[in-house]
Formats: C-alpha cells, structure tokens, sequence
C-alpha cells in the first residue's frame, strides 16, 4: 500500500522558484515536501545561470590576456586548454550544489523526494510509491528548451542551451541558431576561447532588448570576430560525413555555411510532459496553447495549485523565480493576495559589455501614448573609473516624466547587472530622477553613472520659464 503523505504545501521542482517557496514556506513552520525527479538545483545551478557565467567568466579572462598590451603587459601566445575551462566550470557547480543539497533541506524541515510527480486527481501527486495529498501545491518544474523544426536538424548531433555545457572538447565552427540572450551569451563566451562562431537569428539577436542599448552589445561582439547574421532563417540542416551543412537565406540570397557544431538557443517551453494536468483540471491558456492558464497571481484554474518560475512563462530569470516562489509561497499557505510587479524586475544579458533593463524601455514608453517622455543618457566614456578600466563602451539611459518619475531605466555597459540594482531600488520605494542627486557614490565608481543621470535630467529642466523667474527674483535677494 502507498505511503500517503498530507504537507501543507507540496512543491513540484527543485529550481530556483521551487527552493525558494519550499524554504520560505518551511521558515513560517509549515510542512512541506519537495518532488524533483532531476538533480536538485534545477536549470540554474546545472545546465544555466551558474554553468553559463561561470563559461562567461573564462572566456572574459581569455580576452583581458588579449588586450593587456594596452595596461603595459607583454603576454606570450594565448594557448586555451577547454578540458580545464570546463573542470572550472564543474568546480562551480560542485562548490555551489550542497547549497540546494538534500542534506541541507532535510536539516530546513523539508521533505525530498527523488521522484517522477503525476496528478492523480486535483488535490493528490504520486511520486513514485508515495501519495502526496497537499493542502497547496506549486509547480517549479522549469521550461525545457525549444527545438525548431528544420529539415534535417534531427538527423545531426546538436546542442541546446542545457546540454551545451556536456562539451569538453574545442569546437571549430558553432553556428548558433537563435539570438536568445543565453544563445547571445554563449556565442561570445565561444568565440573568446578561440572557436569560430556564426549567430543566425530569423529576427533580431537580443530582440526583446532596447534596440540601442542591444546594437552597443552585439557591436562588441561582431568587433570580436562573431558573425551575426539578422533576418536569416536556417532553411536546412545537411549531414555530412565531416561537419555539418547549415543552408542560411538573407533575403533572396542562399549560403551553406560549413559547421562542426550546432546549438539551438531559439527559446524554451514549459515543461509539463508526464504531471497529468487534465486530471487535476489544470487547462491550458486559450491564447498559447503552451503555456498554462494563470491568474495575475500565479493561480492555475485548479484553486490549489500554482506555478511559479519558467513553467508560469514570462522572462526566463532565476531572480523572477526566486521573487515567484516567495510570492506565491505565501499567498498559498495564508491566502495573502500576491501579484507580480513585472516592471520592478530586472533583466540581465551577460555579455560584455552587460545590458540591464528594468521597467519601461523608452520604445514601450512612448508606445502606450505618453507625450511626457524624458529619455537621459550619459556615456560610459564620461565616467572616470571606465576610463581608468579602458571599459567606456557603453551608455547608461533613464527614461522619466517631466516630473522625474523614474518609468524605466536601461545600461550597457561594464558592470550594467551591479548598477541597474540601483535603479531597481529607486523605482521599488518611489524615488524620482532628483533623488538620484542625493545619491552619493564613492569615486570613481561606476556609481556615479546613477546620480550624473539625475544631474543631467536636472539640467534639462534648466530651460524652465518658472525656474528661469524664481534664479531672476532671488538674484534681488541680499
């Protein structure tokens, strides 16, 4: 007879969302268990955010030794050893895991169970020969990557953006198929560690970032060495017995380029294959038929169940996990109201240079009608520290009202993920462009990107009749 087990919250996925709600919902002294049939630590920890940064980060090393000459340094010829770039990125992940271990959950009060989950009805899971009969249940179980149907890509070894990071060896020519800021991150971290690598994007490469703030990041890229080809659909995928034909149109004009490897980076679907959602009266949206029917707060149309993280959809982001399963955790054990506040949540590209955004771009901005707009920009070559660093390739923007009520904010440039935390905080307590000039940064900083956008926002308004007569009535002043 199966064991049956009644927690207060069952939550289905250990990712970043689901950790998050289990520990959150524990720390309040709530019964919880845990059902992930995969490693613990999800997409983040083993095939994403952590493996792909911690690439990133080899790859920039790579490319300081390159261009140290111009800090004084004389550096023989670069020679990159992939088996051990890939040892440190396992070495990350190893130093990280016991963090989201079993051992640590168990020690939290947590329940884990290493098992398939499947509703058998809407208010009970089986995870393998236990019956999970939750008051509450969410779903963490993350979003696998999307594989385009293209004629003949089956019939070839490929990389997604999660089994990439199996690779130990040096790849000659990768053509990435798709410019999602994972499939973008990637293709530069490759090419600085010394592989060819073509990007082809049927649209546009970074296409949901501001388009000026995107051009400065994929201009770094193409200065590189990485061919980025806009507006090239990938027509056919041809098996050879040495590499890989890829047939590429631009246009009316045809190519085949010739590849040693492959990676798709076209986007991710959530992953809800095998959990039995009908039985549980769990439907999907009418308007995609992929992603799952969701209140503002995260509620499926089965009244006990959530879901938070890449399966809800949205913007893929371990942070926005993270924020979910706080959320969400608490509005299913209290019945708290929670609803998300989309524009507070930053979004990170980690190339070099970064590109942060939070809020509204200035495209969404003057797109929902608004003639009040105020867009400030200030250079990176203006600020002392990124001349120091030789790091000035790149523009910070703030996009106001005239009364300095901050709408969004965007960055490119080095340390853009550090820096546009600041602005995170300012819009999240309400703070307005002038607030920004109270700010005091250390110098030199990259900071004081932050409060020259407020003087110069300032300065804009310098213009005004009214501040114009207040500066003539005080000149009378003793």
């Amino acid at each position: 007879m199966a064991d049956i087990l009644t927690p207060d919250l069952c939550v289905i996925g250990a990712g970043a969302g689901g950790l998050a709600a289990a520990e959150l919902a524990a720390a309040y002294g709530a019964s919880v268990v845990l059902v992930e049939r995969g490693k613990l630590g999800g997409l983040s920890l083993n095939t994403g955010a952590v493996p792909s940064k911690a690439l990133l980060a080899a790859a920039t090393r790579a490319h300081q030794l390159r261009t140290s000459v111009a800090f004084g340094m004389v550096t023989d010829e670069l020679r990159i050893n992939t088996r051990r770039v890939y040892d440190h990125v396992d070495q990350v992940i190893g130093a990280l895991a016991p963090r989201d271990g079993e051992a640590r959950l168990k020690a939290l009060g947590i329940d884990v169970l290493a098992a398939e989950a499947r509703f058998v009805d809407s208010r009970t899971i089986s995870a393998g020969e236990t019956l999970i009969r939750a008051r509450r249940f969410i779903l963490a179980t993350g979003a696998s990557a999307a594989v385009p149907e293209i004629p003949g890509l089956q019939a070839v070894p490929f990389f997604t953006t999660e089994t990439i990071f199996d690779n130990t060896r040096k790849l000659t020519h990768l053509v990435v198929i798709g410019g999602s800021p994972l499939g973008v991150e990637i293709a530069q971290s490759y090419a600085r560690l010394g592989t060819l690598v073509t990007l082809v994007d049927p649209a546009q490469p970074l296409a949901g970032a501001d388009p000026e703030l995107a051009e400065i990041a994929l201009r770094r890229m193409r200065d590189e060495g990485v061919d980025i080809r806009p507006e090239t659909a990938v027509t056919a995928i041809i098996a050879r017995s040495m590499g890989i034909g890829v047939a590429v149109r631009t246009g009316d004009a045809e190519q085949v380029l010739d590849a040693s490897h492959i990676l798709v980076a076209t986007g991710r679907l959530p992953r809800i294959a095998g959990l039995d959602l009908d039985k549980a009266g769990i439907k999907m949206s009418k308007a995609d038929a992929a992603q799952l029917q969701l209140t503002p707060g995260l509620r499926t149309t089965n009244r006990r169940v959530y879901a938070v993280g890449d399966v809800a959809g949205g913007m893929p982001s371990s942070h926005l996990a993270q924020l979910q399963g706080e959320g969400v955790a608490r509005a299913a054990l209290f019945g708290w109201p929670w609803r998300q506040q989309a524009n507070l949540v930053p979004q990170v590209t980690y190339t070099d240079p970064e590109l942060a955004e939070i809020g509204l771009s200035e495209a969404a901005a003057r797109t929902v009608g608004r003639s009040d707009i105020v867009v400030t920009r200030w250079a990176f070559a203006e600020n002392d520290r990124a001349r120091a660093d030789r790091n000035t390739f790149g523009t910070a923007k703030l996009i106001t009202d005239r009364a300095g009520r901050i709408l969004g904010a965007g960055v490119v440039g080095n340390g853009a993920g550090e820096l546009i935390a600041l602005f995170s905080l300012a819009m999240a307590r309400g703070l307005s462009a002038r607030h920004l000039m109270d700010f005091v940064a250390p110098y030199p900083t990259y900071a004081e990107i932050a409060r020259r956008l407020g003087l110069e926002f300032q300065r804009g308004l310098g213009a005004n009749p009214l501040l114009r007569r207040l500066i003539a009535v005080v000149r009378y002043l003793p």
